[in-house]
């Protein structure tokens, strides 16, 4: 089983302000926690992804993926928008751990999706061999969509199955009709069960509904694109532990073949990334 996306920091407010203070995400979480989570929950790879939007971020976890097989890939950040962002693609790209980059779209305005000065930067990554970690809000749905189209070379994975408006009992019309145009461009090669219970608007969390929207985009996406993912330790919000989330995603995908819960689990990650076997 490999886990397609979590992050690692070392806990400090002025760093991560976005992280609700006294909560369980308020402390370190770097790889004694992960190889504690992943060993409980039968994980024995993972791709770890930017929190901070700042260069040394890329080096940092690079840095901690150098310390331990269980990360097999890293999704980093760069200044895509600078002119000079290829020195730092040069410069990092030959790291064989790093596999894409992202950028957090879902704080950005509609415009800024669309910007010239992203796009150039964007459209330098296929060329470094690197993919594109989309993460966007259910609104966003329709400028990601011209976003994807701008970039028909450029291998994008889209987080979180774009974070929609998760309400008990129902699959939202505007996610499904946006997650299936999108599901038509071949650049999109990968969508992550991931992220998901803390899009949950309701007080509790409805077993059923997260189920209906895995099934909704294993539907929508095919077993060959979707893959499993964390979001640790940001799902710790919403859920007790990373085993749980672990053993739901076992759970909603336990009815389709063995072949296609291996490829959902652990082997579309290997190929979508280029992990190393």
């Amino acid at each position: 089983m490999i886990d397609s996306h979590h992050h690692l920091w070392r806990y400090s407010t002025d760093e991560y302000g976005w992280i609700p203070p006294g909560s369980p995400l308020a402390q370190d979480q770097l790889l004694p926690e992960l190889a504690a989570a992943t060993a409980a929950a039968g994980v024995s790879g993972t791709v770890v992804v930017q929190a901070r939007q700042v260069i040394e971020e890329s080096d940092w976890l690079l840095s901690l993926a150098d310390q331990t097989p269980l990360i097999q890939g890293v999704v980093g950040w760069v200044p895509l928008i600078d002119e000079g962002v290829g020195k730092n693609l040069e410069r990092l790209s030959p790291h064989p751990k790093l596999k894409g980059v992202r950028h957090v779209l879902q704080e950005e305005p509609d415009e800024y999706l669309l910007r010239d000065d992203f796009h150039r930067g964007l459209a330098l990554l296929p060329s470094f061999g690197l993919r594109y970690d989309l993460l966007i809000f259910q609104r966003q749905l329709p400028v990601a969509i011209q976003l994807v189209d701008r970039q028909p070379d450029l291998p994008i994975i889209l987080d979180h199955i774009a974070k929609p408006e998760i309400r008990k009992g129902r699959i939202d019309p505007a996610w499904k009709a946006g997650m299936a145009e999108l599901a038509k461009r071949e650049n999109l090669t990968g969508v992550k069960l991931s992220g998901m219970v803390t899009e949950v608007l309701d007080d509790e969390i409805d077993d059923s509904t997260l189920q209906a929207y895995v099934e909704e985009t294993l539907t929508l996406f095919g077993p060959d694109r979707v893959m499993f993912g964390t979001d640790w330790p940001v799902c710790l919000l919403r859920i007790e532990s990373y085993q749980a989330w672990a053993d739901a995603v076992r759970r909603y995908v336990s009815q389709l073949s063995p072949t296609e819960q291996q490829a959902i689990l652990g082997e579309n990650c290997t190929r979508i990334y280029g992990l190393q076997k």
